[in-house]
Formats: structure tokens, sequence, C-alpha cells
């Protein structure tokens, strides 16, 4: 039996090795958890049994986990800038069976080291078995639902950031790729603009229904695009399109 009170208590023990006071860091505590919830929120609108249930909320639990040595080591949450935080985070939950302090059976350790080594990647490897693409999808789905929540909350926040949204460009390659319905690769580094469009973006990449249900309910693409007042006319008219053609596509998969 999975045990998800003892995996979250021993969660919270790991991570106060780290910074609590330091924003970024109590940032992604909040993150793992709230993904915890999604995971599992997700995996019951599959009908999954309730062990399978909790399997998805300890993936979702330390999807994260490699975050806070990163954050520590190079002082950044870019992978490309530091180290893949996917890979790494099963590098530590295997050495010296780090991972039996969270689940007591190996039953499900590839799952999870799957999971949370795909979920930050472009494409989920193949050759994964049934349950690893499942979880690996489930987990994925409940990162990106709250990086939207995020976005809408907690990114952009200062004025520096702000600014260089609502004056920014959107390229054409950009809005061909929305209407292509396709993800988007971010090319320019500290392009907040461009960041905020791919982040949109990630909506071509949800696996489930429920997912795009909760998309819908919580309205995340009207409420990022609504905190920004954008300056440039064609970027206002840039922004209409991918308003509508991201909203109708959560319409159209919601059901």
């Amino acid at each position: 039996m999975i045990d998800i009170e003892k995996a979250e208590s021993e969660f919270n023990t790991y991570v106060k090795n780290y910074d609590m006071d330091n924003v970024n860091i109590n940032r992604k505590v909040f993150h793992s958890h709230r993904v915890e919830n999604i995971a599992g929120e997700i995996a019951k609108s599959l009908n999954l049994s309730n062990e399978d249930i909790k399997l998805a909320k300890i993936v979702g639990l330390l999807h994260d986990i490699a975050r806070f040595e990163q954050y520590t080591r190079y002082q950044t949450f870019s992978d490309l800038k530091s180290i893949d935080h996917g890979d790494y985070g099963v590098e530590i939950l295997k050495q010296n069976s780090f991972i039996r302090n969270f689940i007591d059976t190996d039953e499900y350790d590839n799952i999870i080291f799957k999971a949370i080594k795909n979920h930050n990647k472009l494409k989920i490897e193949d050759g994964l078995t049934e349950k690893e693409l499942l979880y690996s999808k489930i987990v994925k789905d409940a990162d990106k639902l709250d990086i939207f929540y995020e976005a809408i909350t907690m990114f952009y926040n200062d004025m520096n950031s702000l600014k260089n949204i609502e004056t920014g460009i959107i390229n054409n390659e950009q809005i061909a790729s929305i209407q292509k319905k396709q993800l988007i690769i971010r090319k320019l580094k500290d392009n907040q603009m461009e960041e905020m469009i791919m982040i949109l973006g990630f909506t071509f990449d949800l696996n489930f229904k429920y997912s795009y249900e909760i998309m819908y309910k919580e309205d995340y693409i009207n409420k990022l695009l609504d905190r920004f007042d954008f300056k440039n006319k064609e970027t206002q008219e840039k922004i209409k399109i991918i308003r509508n053609e991201i909203n109708n596509y959560i319409q159209s998969k919601k059901g």
C-alpha cells in the first residue's frame, strides 16, 4: 500500500535542507504540492484505482525534486544554464535508494523514474510501458496546469517584466505555431514576451479531457492575457488571434 501521508512528510523534511526563506525555493515547495494534487485529480478522472491515484500523487509530488538542489547550486531554474532537472531528479531518487523514503515498495520505481525523467521533455520518449506512458502524461499535464496558475498569479509581477511584455513583439513564427496547434520553442533567452507565448502554447501539449476542463473552468488563457495592456497595435491584433485560437481549441477538447 502507498502511504501518501508518509511521502508528504518525507518530502517536507527533505526540503527543509534548503533555504525555505528564499522565495524561489519556497515557490517550488508549493508548486510540488499543487502538482501532486492536480495529478491525483487527473488520475481520479480516469477512474484509476485508489492505489493508482496515490501513485499519481507521489509522481506529482516528486517531479521537481531536483529543483531545490538545482537552484541552490546554480541560482537558476533554467535547465539550459545548469542541469536537466528531470534527469537529475531520477539520479537523486536512485542514489542510496532515496526513493524508499517516499514509498516502501519498489514495484512502481520504473513508473516513477520514467515519469519524472520525461515530465520536462519536449516529447515523451518512445518504448515506455503502458503505465509508464500514462503517468508520464499525467504529470506533464499537472505540471503545465500549475504553470498556467503561476503565470497568472506569480510571474511577471515586477514593473520591468510587465513593460517587457506590454511593449513586446510577437513574431510570425509564433503565430504560425499557434495556428498549427504546435508547441512553441523558445529561442531568445530572457525574452519574456516569447516566454509568455510559449506558456500559452502549452495548451496544445495536454493529454486528457479533464485537463482541458480545468483550463476552461479556470479560464487560464483569458486571465493570463488580461493581465497585460499591450501597447503595439500589431501585437494587439496578434493577441486577439492567439486568444481565439487557443480558447476555441480548449472548447473543442473539453467536449
